[in-house]
């Protein structure tokens, strides 16, 4: 803005606003994703993947880009116009932008060019298909871990130690993404260690409207995928998806000592209050 003679020129400076769009349901957008992109003159979207819904959010007049054709470059040519022009950038990605959101390569490029970036947070893939099964992904007694990981692919190899064998040694609930076409590969892969009868289930386009749920076993999971689901798809491994034969966590138990419930003058939460 013009701050008058014998003054300087200032503009305040932007920012390249990543966020994570959530796995598919447009209401599976965080709060703080759907401010930022009403403030953002730029939105840049992967329209394979991000439902137009979102797009909602875009203040009128807003510039919106399809980035689903576009390389890298062309995607940093856009943000360099809208930098030169002082333009915070909305920069959706589906699910949540930790794992194999390709944003990695962005922000280094970016602040490689000194251009300012944030990062919001989405809901992720593996939690939106959780929660279309209705399970809990760690049960006492049977895992205490998720491995979110996939198997190699045109984009992406996998490094040396990653294979689906070794992760299967664990016994952890497996959530394995970007895999649907090689389901016959992590079948023979993880058999050896969870066994035929070990469950399974693949969930399609999580969330979404056309949201498909296969269940089965290691044994039988083949022989219900249709070849409509080609992509889109988690595979969730492991006994805890059968939902039975897990204990009770000591959480809620009667007798166990805890911050909000104190078994003993003895606790060292005795005496304690949430106001402290």
């Amino acid at each position: 803005m013009r701050l008058g003679a014998g003054k300087s020129e200032s503009r305040t400076e932007m920012t390249v606003h990543f966020i994570g769009a959530g796995p598919g349901a447009p209401d599976l957008l965080t709060l703080r994703g759907r401010d930022i992109i009403a403030s953002c003159p730029v939105c840049l979207y992967a329209g394979s993947l991000v439902p137009k819904a979102i797009l909602a959010h875009c203040p009128d007049g807003a510039r919106v880009v399809n980035t689903a054709a576009m390389d890298l470059e062309q995607i940093i040519v856009e943000i360099r116009a809208a930098h030169a022009k002082g333009q915070d950038v909305a920069r959706l990605h589906s699910g949540d932008l930790s794992v194999w959101s390709a944003m990695g390569e962005q922000m280094r490029r970016l602040r490689d060019e000194g251009i300012p970036v944030s990062v919001t947070p989405g809901v992720p893939s593996f939690a939106a298909a959780a929660a279309a099964l209705g399970t809990e992904l760690t049960l006492p007694g049977l895992s205490q871990s998720v491995v979110l990981t996939r198997t190699p692919g045109r984009a992406s190899s996998m490094p040396e130690g990653e294979s689906l064998t070794n992760f299967a040694a664990t016994g952890a609930t497996l959530a394995i993404h970007l895999s649907i076409q090689n389901l016959s590969k992590v079948v023979q892969d993880l058999t050896p260690a969870y066994g035929a009868e070990c469950p399974v289930a693949v969930i399609y386009r999580a969330s979404w409207p056309d949201e498909t749920i296969l269940r089965g076993t290691l044994n039988t999971i083949e022989t219900q995928l249709s070849d409509t689901i080609q992509r889109t798809a988690i595979i969730l491994v492991g006994p805890a998806l059968a939902g039975e034969g897990f204990d009770d966590s000591c959480l809620y138990a009667a007798d166990y000592d805890r911050r909000y419930r104190p078994q003993s003058a003895d606790s060292p939460w005795s005496g304690w209050t949430p106001e402290e």
